[in-house]
Formats: C-alpha cells, sequence, structure tokens
C-alpha cells in the first residue's frame, strides 16, 4: 500500500511523527509512506488554496517534502507533483494536536486536506488528538492515536463507504485526552454543535499603543449533543464521522422548493 500523509502542524510537527508511524504499520514492510506537509504552521485555514500565488516545495528527505502552502495545497502538490505517476492508495491527514470536531470541522486545515483527498477521488481519513491538562502530562499526548489508529483505519479501508455520491466520503477522527489504556471504546457520530459560539477575541493593547485582536477557543464540549463527536470524544470514546463537502440543506431546499419558476 502506498499512502501519502499531511498535516496542518507544519512538517516538524510530532503529531505527523505520530502519523508517519501509524502510515507505516498499515502499509506494511512493503508498502511506502509519502510526507508531504506544510512548510509551517497552518491550524486554522481550512480548505484554503493558494489560488493566487505560486508555492514552494522543497525536499527533505526520501519521500519527505514540505510545501510553502495550505493542507489542501500539499495535497494537490503530492497528488499532481510527487506522486503524479504513483497514486497513493490512502490519503492521511494529522495526527493535529487538539481535536477537530464540532464547528471546529469547519475552520480545521487537518479537515481541509482530507476534504480535497476526497474531492480528487481518494479515500482520505482526517486523525485528531485531543489535548487538554491530563494529556499533556502524559509521558506520549498522543499515546491514544499513536495505539488505536491503525486498527480503526483498517476497518474503515474494509467497511467504510467512499464514493455513495458525486462529493465523496472521507472521515474524522478524533482520540480522546487520555491514555491509550483508558480510552473507553469508539463511537461513531455526527458531527456536533456547541451551544455557544467557537471563537471570539480578546483585545491588547501593544507597548506602542496600537491595538490588536487575540482570537479565543470556547470548547464547551459537553454541551454538544449526546451522540455528537465533541459530546462523546469529551466522555472518553475515540470517535468517527463520516463527512463530505456537499453544504446543501437538503431540508431547507425541499421548504424553498415552491419557488422554482420559469421566466
Amino acid at each position: 500500500m502506498r499512502i501519502l500523509i499531511t498535516n496542518d502542524d507544519g512538517i516538524t510537527a510530532p503529531g505527523l511523527k505520530v502519523m508517519e508511524a501509524i502510515a507505516q504499520e498499515i502499509a506494511g514492510p512493503d508498502g511506502e509512506v509519502w510526507t508531504v506537509a506544510p512548510a509551517s504552521e497552518q491550524s486554522g485555514v481550512s480548505h484554503c488554496i493558494s489560488y493566487i500565488r505560486p508555492m514552494r516545495l522543497e525536499q527533505f528527505g526520501e519521500r519527505r517534502f514540505a510545501v510553502e502552502g495550505s493542507p489542501a495545497d500539499c495535497v494537490l502538490a503530492g497528488l499532481h507533483e510527487v506522486l503524479k505517476d504513483t497514486p497513493p492508495d490512502l490519503i492521511l491527514s494529522g495526527v493535529n494536536r487538539g481535536h477537530n470536531v464540532a464547528e471546529d470541522t469547519l475552520y480545521s486545515g487537518t479537515i481541509g486536506a482530507a476534504m480535497e483527498a476526497a474531492m480528487c477521488g481518494h479515500k482520505a481519513i482526517a486523525m485528531s488528538q485531543y489535548y487538554n491538562q491530563y494529556s499533556h502530562d502524559l509521558d506520549d499526548p498522543f499515546d491514544a492515536a499513536r495505539t488505536h489508529a491503525a486498527p480503526l483505519v483498517r476497518q474503515l479501508l474494509e467497511t467504510a463507504l467512499w464514493h455513495d455520491k458525486s462529493y465523496a466520503t472521507f472521515y474524522n477522527v478524533n482520540f480522546p485526552p487520555v491514555a491509550a489504556t483508558e480510552v473507553r471504546g469508539v463511537r461513531t457520530t455526527r458531527q456536533g454543535a456547541r451551544t455557544t459560539a467557537a471563537f471570539g477575541v480578546d483585545p491588547q493593547t501593544a507597548h506602542n499603543g496600537r491595538r490588536y485582536l487575540w482570537l479565543t477557543h470556547r470548547a464547551d464540549n459537553t454541551s454538544a449533543a449526546s451522540g455528537s463527536d465533541a459530546y462523546e470524544a469529551s466522555q472518553g470514546y475515540a470517535t468517527i464521522t463520516a463527512l463530505h463537502a456537499d453544504l446543501t440543506s437538503e431540508q431547507a431546499l425541499q421548504t424553498i422548493a415552491k419557488l422554482d419558476a420559469d421566466f
């Protein structure tokens, strides 16, 4: 198996090393793992692409490249340049340092990379590791992902639906902020919605008198509904959510169908 991996935390991120190990386990001794990741951190860029500027591609080692661009750019560079003659069987994005659930899914560069891969017709999975004070104190904050990711990916490859519609399905996997032995199990979940806005601003005045705004993140995951990614992962479960890029609201579309008319 040939696997392409990327992330949004950058080529030097510790979570990328974890993903490389996970991918190698999945690919097996005769497989190939290729890394094409952003040259610097790209968190929060969502599905952004470098449409109006070129991207620099630099090789860092065998099967390892960095792109001055977004995670979605990295997928495009990997598919259409690095692996243009030998396409991958699977694309993995992560392991992100921090969860990507509920509204975070819409902002995440980790998710954006997986979405681009799916739109290009490839099987894609995004992976994220919850990160809080408890997991920070673990010897390995990525222990849950490192231990449980490969078996979950194998199960998805064997049983999941991938190309059910024009916008192919991809999968979002989140691991709870506990040691691998404390993960309570796996839950298939819906994308959650928290009762409070995901982001706000914290205004500050610099020493030169200029005004700046820092983004703040409100992650009240327990406010999301039971059965959602945000809630179940906060309860110690690894979560799997099926996603696609079709943003159509089917219910609302039916409501406004009476507006159809010919002029």
